[in-house]
């Protein structure tokens, strides 16, 4: 039975909101499943995908076949670099602690990108709005008390 790691659509018209699945190939798009690994919602920025890496991971071992979208979303999230990581650890060439290492300064650094496109997409959008360490509000100048000039 050919397995695929594939997108299942769900939310209203024009509001696309995605479930990861494990299904078999032949199943319609938003059809029978065999389980779910995870969410995408592409109307956020940047998209945000929750993802139980573990369970995506073991079917990838087991040979499932994700889509073209899918595969990206699995490289974004770190699942495809993990994989590499045991593949080496399977061949010998380092040891299961050292691909951890890897995997944990790349996640890291990753995380440290996110939150900087994050924070930089928040301050296009909102560019007059003051945050905390912003620049101080512009004070008005008070005229001078006296009779009213004409």
């Amino acid at each position: 039975m050919p397995v695929k790691i594939r997108l299942q659509r769900h939310g209203s018209k024009k509001r696309p909101f995605y479930f990861i699945v494990v299904a078999d190939a032949r199943a319609p798009r938003d059809g029978k499943f065999i389980q779910k690994i995870g969410t995408y919602n592409p109307l956020t920025v940047p998209a945000s995908v929750q993802l139980d890496r573990q369970k995506a991971l073991d079917w990838l071992h087991k040979g499932a076949q994700p889509t073209d979208t899918v595969r990206r979303i699995l490289s974004y999230k770190g699942v495809l670099y993990l994989k590499h990581l045991l593949r080496g650890v399977k061949l010998g060439l380092f040891d299961d602690a050292a691909a951890m290492v890897k995997f944990q300064t790349w996640h890291t650094e990753h995380e440290a990108q996110l939150k900087k496109r994050q924070e930089d997409n928040r301050k296009s959008k909102y560019p007059n709005r003051r945050g905390p360490g912003g620049p101080p509000a512009r004070r008005v100048e008070r005229r001078p008390e006296g009779p009213a000039q004409a």
